[in-house]
């Protein structure tokens, strides 16, 4: 999903807020979030992104990452407090698939954070950026 250059204005100044200072800055920062948003858009592997938005591998590391760190929690977050109207995204329970054993598994004694609610602020914030005619 590239992202348009008004959606970029958009979720620039979001993402630079909110995404983890490292020693050297991201050279590839918007085609990699466009990247995330295409994979949480089509429900794709991550090996399955397109060429054109660049190195799967990275944007998994950068979800996987910025998931762990709460940034887009944070995200969210900022977005609602800048008076964005975010929609809803709804899964229809006949398109997802659960492993065999899901329905009588034993649960761990700790459990990690999987990227479920991140992937639905994903959703939520690029459902908030505007779109072009």
């Amino acid at each position: 999903m590239a992202l348009t250059d008004e959606q970029w204005a958009v979720l620039e100044p979001l993402v630079e807020a909110c995404r983890p200072q490292a020693k050297v800055p991201p050279q590839h920062l918007r085609r990699t979030i466009g990247a995330i948003l295409w994979r949480h858009d089509n429900g794709a592997k991550w090996r399955a992104l397109p060429v054109e938005e660049g190195p799967w591998w990275m944007a998994a590391q950068t979800f996987i990452r910025w998931s762990r760190l709460g940034v887009w929690k944070r995200l969210l977050s900022m977005a609602q407090d800048r008076g964005m109207g975010l929609g809803m995204t709804f899964l229809d329970g006949t398109s997802v698939r659960a492993h065999a054993k899901a329905a009588g598994a034993a649960k761990k004694a700790r459990q990690r954070r999987s990227g479920t609610s991140v992937r639905h602020l994903v959703a939520l914030v690029a459902a908030s950026a505007p779109r072009s005619a």
